[in-house]
Parts: C-alpha cells; structure tokens; sequence
C-alpha cells in the first residue's frame, strides 16, 4: 500500500511539472520581459549581499574580505554601546515614523479628491501640478528650502511682519524634522496618489449613481464605495513603507545638515557615510547598515502579521 501511495504522489506530482511546464511554453514571451527584472534585482540586490560577511570582520582592503580576520559581533556591539547610540537610532525612528503617520493619508486623500473632479482638462491640469515636484531633484529641493527659509527668505520676510525676528528654520534643531517631513510630502504625495487614482478607476460609476438615486451624500459614497476599494491596496502601501520606516533616504538629510541642527539631523544613513566613507571604517558602517536592514525586515513582519489580522487575512504575503 505504501509504494502504491508514493507512486500515486509521484503521477500526481509529475502530472503538475507537466502542467506547469505546459503553461511556461505557452506563456514564454511574458517570462522573457520579467526576464531582465529578475536578472537586475538578482545583480543589485542579490549578489551585494556577499559583503555583509564583511560587518563581523576586521576589514582591510589589502587583505580582501576573506583574508580579513574574524571578529564576530564586535562592530555591532560597539555601535550598541556607543554614547551616540541612542540619539542616532531615536532620530532616524522619530523622522521615519512621522513621515508615515503624516505622510501616508495626503496620498489617499488627494486621489479622492481628483476622483470627484468630472472635467478632465481641470483634471490633468491639476495632475500636472501635483505630480511635477517629484521630478525635481533632491538637490535642488534642499536649495529651495535654504533660499525659501533663510533668515533673508520669503517665509522669514512674511514672519518677520508679526514676530520681532526670523525664525532659524535651518539651523535650529527643532526645526530640523517638520522641515524635513512636510518638504518630502510636498515632493511625493503627488506622485503618490498615481496607484490611488488608478484602483479609483475600476470602480463601476453605476454604483455611485445608484448610490445617488438613494440619497446618500457625497462623504457616505467616499466611505462605502471609494475606500472599499483602496483598502487592499493601502494595506500593502502601508505594510511596505511601514517595513521599510528605518530606510531612510540619505541624500535630503545630509544636505539639510548644518553644524547647528546636528542633534536632530544625524541618522542612521548620515552616520555611516561619515563612518564608512569619509573615515574609511568600512566593518563598522557595514555592521551599521545590516543592523538597521534586521529591524527592517522584523517591522516588515510584525506589521505584515497585524494587517492580516486586521484585514481579514488580507496582507503582503
């Protein structure tokens, strides 16, 4: 009885390489365009993971990272017991999570709002506008914020029409992080809205018409029809930025940066371009690095697991 179960589960199986074959040959075209995809992501995401190995090493370009010698955990641990330690991670956690708990609704809410819009000429006018500063480069955003809030800047010469004297909006370190987070959700917000808009689309306008023979108003369709329908795809949206809260963008911060807002301004990515690049402590950034992509990746299943719960099963994977 035992051989004829295995050979049961062997026809079975062999039947479902047969089929899964079948439907690889018939669909072979769309595999050759996921072809280069997969081909770039294995190249630059895959493969540089070799030299992690390089954080539990005394590293040395001359010996190479196999000739280095072994030192295990002791980067890490001294990056756990440094005084800077604390005020480090607790800035990067602090600007990651209130660019997320201010920056995730704008989206959301803007593509509502272009969903009510009927005249499509205002319509992708106003795309336009929104979608626009995304393309502008991070450099010149940061010169922006410099020339717009500098003590002789538009906002200042507006503020100094109240107040006695300018506010050191760049300077100040407690300035630092409000700065940061409403200039990133002018950047992206826009942009952002472009999956809202398009799972908007697919809703059938029967409904909302349906919807408008029975009277409800335009904020009971919003909550009945319209969010309904972004749902599953907010709950992604959101396990995805939720899981990648401690990757913060290095570029923006380092520019922001002065010699005045440092207690504020220095994060994660700051710190180990200083530590890795400038002062050539290559181990000891690595370690830093693979330290904060761990917590990446447990908030990545932490929040994965309570969305599921949350959202009926419904969540990344």
């Amino acid at each position: 009885m035992v051989v004829e179960g295995t050979s049961v589960i062997e026809k079975t199986t062999k039947k479902e390489r047969n089929k899964v074959l079948q439907y690889v040959m018939q669909n072979y075209l769309l595999y050759l365009f996921l072809l280069p995809a997969v081909l770039l992501t294995f190249v630059f995401k895959y493969v540089p993971m070799y030299g992690a190995v390089i954080a539990f090493k005394d590293y040395s370009p001359m010996k190479g990272i196999w000739g280095s010698d072994w030192v295990g955990l002791q980067h890490f641990q001294s990056f756990l017991t440094s005084p800077n330690f604390l005020d480090i991670f607790m800035n990067t956690l602090k600007l990651s999570f209130y660019g997320l708990v201010l920056g995730f609704p704008i989206p959301i809410l803007l593509a509502l709002m272009l969903n009510q819009v009927r005249r499509q000429r205002v319509k992708k006018n106003l795309q336009l506008i929104l979608y626009a500063p995304n393309f502008i480069s991070v450099v010149v955003i940061t010169g922006m914020l410099f020339i717009f809030l500098s003590p002789n800047g538009m906002v200042n010469t507006m503020i100094t029409l109240i107040m006695d004297k300018p506010v050191a909006f760049m300077t100040e370190p407690e300035y630092f992080r409000s700065v940061y987070i409403l200039s990133g959700i002018w950047q992206a917000a826009g942009w952002s809205s472009i999956i809202y808009v398009a799972a908007l689309a697919n809703v059938d306008p029967q409904l909302h018409d349906a919807a408008t023979i029975d009277g409800a108003s335009l904020l009971q369709r919003i909550w009945h029809i319209d969010l309904p329908t972004l749902k599953p795809v907010m709950a992604v949206l959101f396990i995805l930025a939720a899981g990648g809260i401690m990757a913060i963008g290095f570029e923006k911060a380092y520019l922001m940066q002065t010699d005045m807002n440092i207690p504020s301004s220095e994060i994660l990515p700051t710190y180990v371009y200083k530590v890795g690049l400038q002062a050539g402590d290559y181990a000891y950034s690595t370690a830093i690095g693979l330290f904060n992509s761990v917590i990446n990746l447990f908030l990545l299943i932490f929040v994965n697991f309570v969305v599921k719960r949350l959202n009926e099963g419904e969540g990344l994977y």
